[in-house]
């Protein structure tokens, strides 16, 4: 029995039919009774609301009230009895529903039995593997003095000077310069209209022991002297950060304007408190416990990773078509967004919209399956999600995103995020307990 805003309704008949892995077709039958009393139930509302010339409101008879708005009692009698009697059918027959259904009004009407169709995509039925005790291997690692002495160099290098000298550039300095850059003879920017830096720059600075800029462009600077003029090739990795340029060959004109010493300052009292250290001591343990929360971080991440992949390997099911499409399009966004970020093109992207997409389907279909998989593990660990949580991974983003949290929370609600926000909770929350639960032993990690 289904108890709705107006009479009760009896559903008389209700049929699944499975028409692929994850997809059926529910077949519903309500008896003309029901349909005709929530046709009367509505037909009173809308008396009770009409206002028809030479009547009070209310007042109004019935047969003319149905003249008026026969239209609208018939689409919401036909909105209410197949929303509420689709409900009613999902939960006698415990079907989990994922996404939307596709109903079909078979018949519909006054004094007539109602008949509609649903087609669903239902949550794949499998047996849950075993996820505690998965293998992970991890390589024994512990920050050394000698990591601390080089995180105290770059901490030195943060606070370097650069002073102008008279003499020709040596390895580790800096080269200020003004270039002009070709490829396959045109200007660069013909080639990737975005890389404008890369075609043309002035007062540039390039330090010579960093590889950062183009590999090879600062050491064919070594030795040049202010004022001094030279032409550089480069050739553009494979996995340059300019799509277009990668594998090319560049031609650079270079003025030296010019040559600067990098002075690092003294690893001492001054500068452990520049860093906000009581002392050289305090700084020394500071950086050891970064560097320690760093390392437990990545190893941390390495155990997951393994964890998911021997999870993920351990069962397989059919996947619902539109989960799956769905999820695909949110990989496709994202790579494409951070491809654009990388400054591709859209052509570029155009060409490579297959390879994308193929890639993208492979991801989705592994976060799908993964989810599904953290939704049994939560229920058989009776693993929950509270507000608070929610709250707080809220204000973790915000932070992130550098918003202000009523913003970000107003955001949130514009797009219907909180669901995702829960998801995102409630996977952690999985993926914790796997990782504590991982059978950990020492060598390089399973890939």
């Amino acid at each position: 029995m289904l108890h709705g805003s107006f009479n009760s309704f009896f559903i008389v008949n209700v049929t699944v039919e499975n028409l692929a892995p994850c997809k059926k077709l529910v077949r519903v039958e309500l008896d003309a009774a029901a349909v005709d009393a929530a046709f009367a139930a509505i037909t009173k509302d809308y008396q009770k609301q009409a206002a028809l010339p030479g009547f009070r409101p209310g007042k109004a008879p019935l047969p003319m009230v149905v003249k008026k708005y026969d239209a609208e009692i018939k689409e919401e009698a036909k909105r209410k009895l197949i929303g509420e009697n689709y409900r009613q059918a999902i939960e006698e027959q415990k079907l989990q529903v994922v996404g939307y259904p596709d109903i079909e009004e078979v018949q519909f009407g006054r004094g007539q039995a109602l008949q509609f169709t649903a087609t669903i995509e239902t949550a794949p039925e499998f047996q849950l593997p075993e996820y505690k005790g998965l293998p992970a291997q991890l390589e024994t690692k512990t920050v050394s003095d000698a990591d601390v002495e080089r995180a105290l160099e770059l901490l030195r290098g943060q606070n370097a000077k650069f002073e102008t000298v008279a003499r020709p550039l040596a390895g580790g300095d800096i080269a200020v310069v003004n270039y002009t850059g070709t490829c396959d003879g045109k200007p660069i920017s013909e080639l990737a209209p975005t890389a404008k830096g890369l075609t043309e720059q002035t007062n540039f600075w390039v330090e010579t022991a960093d590889n950062g800029f183009i590999p090879g462009f600062a050491a064919q600077l070594i030795g040049a002297q202010a004022g001094e003029k030279r032409t550089v090739n480069v050739d553009f990795p494979a996995d340059f950060v300019t799509p277009q340029l990668s594998g090319k060959k560049g031609v650079y004109e270079v003025e030296v304007v010019e040559v600067k010493e990098k002075v690092l300052p003294p690893l001492d009292e001054e500068l452990a408190k520049k860093f906000g250290a009581e002392n050289l001591e305090k700084l020394k343990e500071g950086v050891r416990k970064d560097l320690e929360n760093e390392l437990k971080y990545s190893q941390s991440k390495a155990i997951r990773a393994q964890t998911i992949r021997a999870l993920l390997g351990r069962v397989n099911f059919e996947l619902p078509e539109s989960a799956v499409a769905n999820e695909t399009r949110n990989v496709v966004y994202d790579l494409v967004r951070q491809n654009t970020q990388r400054g591709v093109g859209r052509e570029l992207i155009e060409k490579q919209k297959d390879e994308i997409y193929s890639h993208a389907a492979v991801s989705a279909k592994e976060r799908v399956k993964l989810a599904f998989l953290v939704g049994r593990i939560a229920e058989q660990e009776k693993i929950t999600v509270t507000q608070d949580d929610v709250l707080k991974r809220a204000q973790q983003l915000a932070i992130m995103y550098q918003m202000p949290f009523d913003q970000f929370i107003k955001d949130l609600q514009k797009r219907n995020g909180v669901n995702e926000l829960y998801e995102q909770v409630l996977q952690e929350k999985v993926l914790e307990l796997i990782e504590k639960n991982a059978t950990i032993s020492e060598g390089a990690p399973i890939r």
